[in-house]
């Protein structure tokens, strides 16, 4: 990623980086952790530097290493592009966030764009739009839904979600944090409207205008899900739907912050925010999301709508109900 390889301002410790890489290319990790210790005793406040030593030890199976090399980066990094903290809270080195590291997660996007849907449709098997879209068609069906008057994709990325949607939606609205992601998908025209901005702080600003919001691979990489779900239901019309995906787990606890640092939420967990939002859950589905690192990853497909009767509990704790 172009961030991890700026320069250090040294010609010499540039270089040392420059073999460190090849040898990580040729599968020697730990020659090129000792390659870029060399390069930082020469440079020791190249933040970039840091991440790269984190990296290779990390694969050389060194995790003390790596988790020292975070620390340093931790300090030398205080807008956290780089993601020290999430590295080190992966590792069970500190305690992750409970919302987006929105710095991390707009410079990694914003560097991965170019190569975006290569990467993840080509190489990774990503079909997440497509299953997510099946889900989406199906309760149309269902519900009697010709089209959608006005749709928001959260974290359109450069349009994958968005190429699905096109036909079924009047007005399709984009947001994601990432400028680059935006450049890509102006290009494509998919989007009628398209926005750079933080997710959750968009979403409480809004009225509540749209008829469907879609999230494929987002809410991975914003932590806990209730706060999300409290501003997203507000945006959604009475009897709007929610399509969104989450990287799954079966243990007890909400959620965990994988090595890959994108989070997994709980099956359970995650149908217990779904009703406490007060959504009703019209389709939850486990299937396999992509591929990493030659494994599978299993996730939640899942679809939700907003009742078009919403109960209400006065302030005595009678029921009320409201349209």
């Amino acid at each position: 990623m172009t961030k991890a390889f700026h320069s250090s301002g040294d010609v010499i410790a540039d270089r040392r980086a420059g073999y460190a890489r090849m040898l990580a290319e040729s599968g020697d990790h730990a020659a090129a952790a000792d390659l870029m210790g060399q390069a930082l005793d020469i440079v020791p406040a190249w933040a970039a530097g840091w991440d790269l030593l984190g990296n290779y030890a990390e694969k050389a199976g060194d995790v003390a290493g790596a988790i020292s090399a975070w620390r340093h980066l931790e300090a030398l990094d205080d807008a956290g592009v780089f993601g020290a903290r999430l590295k080190l809270a992966a590792h069970g080195a500190g305690a992750a966030s409970d919302g987006t590291a929105l710095s991390y997660v707009e410079a990694l996007f914003d560097q991965y764009a170019p190569q975006f849907e290569q990467s993840l449709v080509d190489r990774l098997g990503y079909r997440v739009p497509q299953m997510l879209d099946g889900l989406v068609n199906e309760e149309m069906a269902r519900l009697g839904i010709d089209r959608f008057a006005r749709a928001l994709d959260l974290g359109c990325g450069t349009g994958l979600m968005g190429r699905q949607l096109r036909d079924k939606v009047a007005f399709l609205e984009g947001i994601d944090v990432s400028a680059a992601m935006i450049a890509e998908t102006t290009r494509t025209g998919i989007y009628d409207s398209l926005h750079k901005a933080e997710l959750v702080a968009t979403l409480a600003a809004r009225r509540s205008d749209a008829d469907l919001v879609t999230a494929a691979d987002v809410f991975i990489y914003c932590g806990a899900l209730p706060p999300v779900l409290a501003a997203l239901v507000p945006a959604l019309q009475p009897g709007g739907l929610l399509a969104f995906s989450l990287e799954a787990h079966d243990g007890p606890e909400p959620l965990f912050l994988r090595p890959s640092l994108r989070y997994a939420h709980g099956i359970e967990a995650t149908r217990d925010a779904l009703v406490v939002a007060g959504l009703e859950i019209l389709r939850f589905e486990t299937a396999v999301l992509r591929q990493d690192r030659g494994a599978p990853i299993v996730g939640m497909l899942i679809v939700a709508r907003r009742p078009l009767i919403e109960l209400v509990a006065a302030n005595e704790g009678q029921g009320g109900v409201a349209a």
